[in-house]
């Protein structure tokens, strides 16, 4: 029996809140409240959401920048939060990441000669020669020239410093990566570039993406299924084309609502959400979500809704699920029919 390459089973992420002259825990931010999901190898998982949702932590978590409170994160059948010492930095190996902003995420002080090789250092790859043309090759094939070794971050612009910082992931030779918003700090026109060159590398290289956006087009562009986040939870999840086109969550029908279309045909009636994200240091009782719903009835005020799966379409909501029943299990169907809901409960509240 073969297992996905990523497996994350409740993931929790959980920071304590301290108060008080002896800094006592009087709480926790519940920053990851129990995400589980899978990627197959080779394959990219987009994860989507607004900010202070969780998305960032969730990557983190994964590779253990960030320490998990619980839960259970496997790569290729290796318990990641069950290693320590070298088995844990031979596993880092195989796993690397990519900032969101390309300015802080390199040392100034170093060249990007350094910069590339203090991983493979680390990593005690290779001798001199060979490390030298691990990351020529690193840098052509991130579309840098090989006479960058010898310059500065400072001397590169915004895309070309994000080239390099996914050189730096790529020169160990990883099979997974996590980018954290990639491309959220560039220009539009590098945007295409960059995002193209990760489309390249993961053919070429046979990589696993965790895509981490707020971008939904480019997720769109991207992904091969797409999770959507809110506070501290996946609310649903599916494969990226039948997510986009059959969405049936609110949450997930307001956000690619905002996406802006030249086809008249897959242009959305705007949605608008009242009201805050309430603190993940105190989620509402029952749905996370029903603050803001304009569809929320006593039922989810008071029982957390549970996971409804057809056909690798994955969500939380009793409504849609109603909808889905209603309509004989046509997803497409109960997706007009929330959409529909929902603009009109938005447009009411």
């Amino acid at each position: 029996m073969t297992h996905p390459f990523v497996s994350v089973e409740d993931l929790q992420t959980h920071f304590p809140v301290r108060k008080g002259l002896l800094r006592r825990v009087v709480g926790a931010v519940r920053a990851v409240d129990g995400v589980s999901f899978t990627i197959s190898r080779g394959r990219t998982l987009g994860l989507v959401g607004e900010s202070g949702c969780g998305k960032t932590t969730v990557g983190r978590s994964l590779l253990r920048l960030v320490e998990p409170t619980g839960g259970r994160v496997r790569l290729d059948g290796t318990d990641v939060r069950g290693v320590d010492g070298a088995a844990l930095r031979a596993l880092r190996r195989r796993m690397q990441v990519v900032f969101q902003d390309p300015y802080g995420s390199l040392n100034p002080r170093m060249t990007v000669r350094s910069i590339l090789e203090e991983g493979l250092l680390i990593h005690a790859m290779g001798t001199a020669a060979e490390r030298f043309e691990r990351m020529r090759r690193a840098l052509e094939r991130t579309g840098m020239p090989a006479d960058a070794l010898a310059r500065y971050p400072h001397e590169f612009s915004g895309g070309q410093r994000q080239r390099i910082a996914i050189a730096r992931a790529v020169v160990l030779e990883p099979e997974f990566l996590v980018l954290d918003e990639p491309v959220s700090a560039l220009d539009v026109s590098i945007q295409a570039q960059v995002v193209n060159l990760l489309e390249e590398l993961r053919r070429e290289l046979g990589l696993t993406y965790l895509f981490i956006s707020h971008d939904l087009s480019v997720v769109e562009y991207l992904s091969d299924d797409v999770a959507v986040m809110y506070l501290g939870r996946f609310v649903e999840t599916a494969e990226a084309k039948r997510l986009y086109a059959e969405p049936l969550h609110p949450y997930t029908l307001a956000l690619f609502s905002a996406v802006p279309s030249v086809d008249a045909a897959r242009r959305r009636r705007r949605i608008i959400l009242s009201g805050d994200v309430p603190s993940p240091s105190r989620p509402p009782e029952g749905c996370r979500f029903h603050p803001r719903c304009p569809l929320a009835e006593q039922v989810c005020r008071e029982v957390d809704p549970p996971a409804v799966s057809l056909d690798g379409h994955r969500f939380h909501c009793h409504v849609a699920a109603r909808e889905v029943e209603a309509a004989g299990g046509d997803t497409a169907a109960a997706s007009r029919r929330m959409a529909e809901l929902v603009s009109t409960g938005a447009a009411a509240v």
